[in-house]
């Protein structure tokens, strides 16, 4: 084997024709590691494999063209393909003639050598690498600087993947929804920005898209993003083994035959549980168990147990006298005994100060009857329950409650069983119709206005001898009561036909007073022509006497007390008040001083209260809850009940506060009426129906009444 020194090339090749490059630089210590080798290989001649291969030096030293293109630098070794580390192996301990500087220089220019980038599926030894996970390639980058870059394969992100490409695109996490509502977005992204909220179909979307869309019903909404997600087919399957009641599982076989684990054949176990070896006491008998069934022996010898012991039939006894088919009664039926009241605070030992006794107390307690006592020990205060004595009375006290067990009867009281055929038999028995005779059954008098007019509108005087009506026409017409004749009439409105809503009487019988509410105004009436002189005269002077009092209450400056003229005060018209909006209703209270009014439409002032005394007008509410419909007075009381549409609200004038209100649940309330004792309240609506409501209890109907009729005004003289 020849080798050059000076830095001059030795070609290596082997017997393939492949060459290698070796600088003679290192060739010094190649030599000493082969010279080592032979020292070693001479202590043992068996591990020779055979001559060196030969060296082919090239031409002064040139590396081949095969050599230049492997080549990377001048102190840099390449090896073939099927080059491997016990091709090397026999190669160093073979060449006893070659340089060991030469061979040691070989193998560290191949372990120290830069692999090939381009090819990443041969390591560095220049063997064919496991591929167990992607590698980077390089390649050139496609900016301008030309710097080659790693490009990674592109991960295809799975159901088990660690991508983040599942995660949620709102990342609010288990904040609830219900926060972002009133918000225009609905959370915020990873970023950090605002995810708008979508656009969400009304009903008739949901409709048509169930009609049209074939897949609408399998999708389900995200109440995360606020749209609707569609639902796969596994999901789906899901879904209706789950609604079945059946294993979501598509692999569960319910029916697949049982493995015998341990007790199959060739399966059986041969090993313990424990390795444990038995204690002596399996192996010996028990002392107790031998006493014990001594001690059963020594009964069967004595006599006092006998073993199978034939049953002795006992003589049956009957009753002469009796009847076999009657079944016998049971038994008492145990009742438990009444509980003892629970002791108070009166019976502490350290009571509070008001249930102690003073010597006053303490002596009427003594003197009196022991039956009239309210309790029959003197209360007592100690400062701790050390100081407790025992109590005299205790044994008093047990013998008195033994007695009560003993000698008061208890009983079971059960109610009866009805026994009910027909469930006509559930309804009260109303009485005979000829049994609550006499009742009106015939029209006697019949009050007809003129043309036909249709009358809104009827009071009757407190007197009883004489009903007022108003019709639409806008006529008023007083009637006698027994025969019908018409006594008076106004026309209120002059040529105008408007309508007369309502006419009241004043309840005080010295003042023949008739309210009336035409067109936007309230007029006092009375028909003085048919009156006897005196009550005239203080009709006349009750309803002046307000123009010459003066009064500093407050009156509403929309609301105008004024005269008749004299034309219409030979009439008997008394008075005329100007209120806002058009009255609907006027109702007097029972003293007969105020009126009040209502005007639906009139907001805040819909409801007036007039004071005939004094000629004043006040507004008790500064804004209404509704559209009032009626009002009264309670009879007995400042109370004012106030109808809505739907509610009756009572309001204490004194107090000025709201006490009740009566829900009647109705869909609109037409009249309204109060009892002359104030305990009981009437509601009549459009629906027909008649509410009562009894004050003393709650704020719901007693009774509710179906009315076949239209609805009209219900009274409750």
């Amino acid at each position: 084997m020849e080798i050059e020194s000076d830095d001059k090339v030795i070609p290596v090749s082997k017997s393939k024709g492949k060459q290698k490059s070796l600088t003679s630089g290192s060739s010094v210590q190649v030599a000493q590691a082969i010279q080592n080798s032979d020292s070693d290989s001479d202590s043992d001649e068996s591990e020779d494999d055979g001559p060196f291969p030969e060296l082919f030096l090239s031409d002064e030293g040139e590396p081949n063209a095969e050599d230049s293109e492997g080549s990377q630098s001048e102190d840099s070794i390449s090896f073939s393909d099927e080059v491997d580390d016990a091709e090397l192996g026999s190669l160093l301990d073979s060449s006893s003639e070659s340089d060991p500087n030469e061979d040691l220089d070989t193998f560290i220019s191949r372990s120290t050598s830069k692999p090939n980038e381009q090819e990443p599926e041969i390591e560095t030894f220049g063997r064919h690498s496991i591929d167990y996970m992607k590698k980077a390639r390089t390649k050139p980058s496609e900016f301008v600087d030309g710097i080659s870059v790693k490009v990674w394969d592109e991960i295809e992100p799975g159901y088990g993947s660690e991508s983040s490409t599942e995660d949620a695109a709102n990342r609010i996490g288990n904040i609830p929804a219900h926060f972002y509502d009133d918000m225009p977005h609905i959370g915020y992204d990873i970023d950090g920005k605002k995810i708008m909220r979508p656009a969400k179909g009304d009903e008739l979307d949901k409709f048509l898209a169930g009609v049209e869309d074939p897949t609408a019903w399998t999708s389900v909404e995200d109440k995360l993003l606020h749209k609707n997600v569609q639902l796969t087919d596994e999901e789906l399957e899901l879904i209706h083994k789950l609604a079945k009641a059946e294993n979501p599982d598509a692999e569960f076989d319910p029916y697949e035959p049982m493995i015998e684990f341990f007790t199959g054949k060739g399966k059986e176990m041969t090993t313990p549980l424990s390795g444990k070896p038995e204690p002596k006491r399996r192996f010996i008998p028990s002392k107790w168990e031998h006493k014990k069934v001594m001690k059963i022996v020594r009964a069967i010898r004595q006599g006092r147990i006998i073993p199978n012991k034939p049953k002795v039939e006992k003589p049956q006894f009957y009753a002469l006298w009796s009847n076999d088919d009657q079944p016998r009664a049971p038994g008492p039926m145990y009742m438990p005994a009444p509980k003892l009241k629970l002791p108070g605070h009166v019976e502490s030992y350290n009571p509070p100060a008001e249930y102690l006794f003073d010597d006053e107390e303490k002596k009427q307690w003594e003197e009196a009857d022991p039956s009239d006592r309210k309790i029959d020990f003197l209360p007592s205060k100690y400062t701790n329950l050390r100081l407790v004595p025992g109590y005299e009375n205790f044994v008093q006290e047990r013998f008195e409650r033994c007695l009560d067990l003993y000698l008061a009867p208890r009983m079971l009281r059960r109610r009866p069983k009805l026994d009910i055929s027909d469930p006509s038999e559930l309804l009260p028995k109303l009485p005979s119709p000829k049994d609550l005779r006499p009742f009106p059954s015939v029209c006697s008098i019949e009050y007809v206005h003129e043309n036909g007019a249709r009358v809104r509108t009827v009071s009757i005087d407190p007197t009883g001898m004489w009903v007022a009506t108003g019709s639409e026409d806008g006529e008023i017409r007083i009637w006698e009561c027994k025969v019908g004749r018409c006594a008076m009439k106004w026309r209120l409105c002059g040529k105008e036909t408007t309508p007369v809503y309502a006419v009241e009487w004043c309840p005080d019988p010295t003042k023949c007073i008739l309210a009336a509410a035409v067109g936007g105004k309230v007029v006092m009436v009375s028909p003085l022509s048919v009156l006897s002189p005196s009550q005239a005269t203080s009709t006349i002077e009750a309803a002046h006497a307000g123009f010459s009092t003066a009064s500093d209450t407050p009156t509403i400056s929309d609301a105008k007390w004024s005269r008749a003229s004299e034309k219409d005060r030979d009439t008997g018209v008394l008075i005329e008040i100007s209120v806002p909006g058009t009255p609907k209703q006027v109702t007097w209270h029972k003293r007969g001083d105020y009126l009040a009014s209502v005007s639906s439409e009139s907001a805040n002032k819909s409801v007036l209260i007039h004071q005939l005394s004094k000629h004043q007008t006040q507004s008790p509410f500064k804004r209404t809850k509704g559209t009032v419909q009626k009002v009264t007075f309670h009879p007995l009381k400042p109370h004012l009940f106030v109808a809505t549409q739907r509610y009756v609200r009572v309001y204490d004038l004194l107090g000025q506060t709201l006490m009740k209100t009566l829900q009647p649940g109705v869909r609109w309330i037409s009249s309204l009426d109060v009892h002359p004792m104030g305990d009981n309240v009437v509601i009549g609506s459009y629906d027909k129906r008649l509410v009562w409501h009894d004050m003393d209890l709650s704020d719901r109907p007693y009774k509710t009444l179906r009315l076949e009729l239209s609805s009209k005004s219900h009274s409750m003289r």
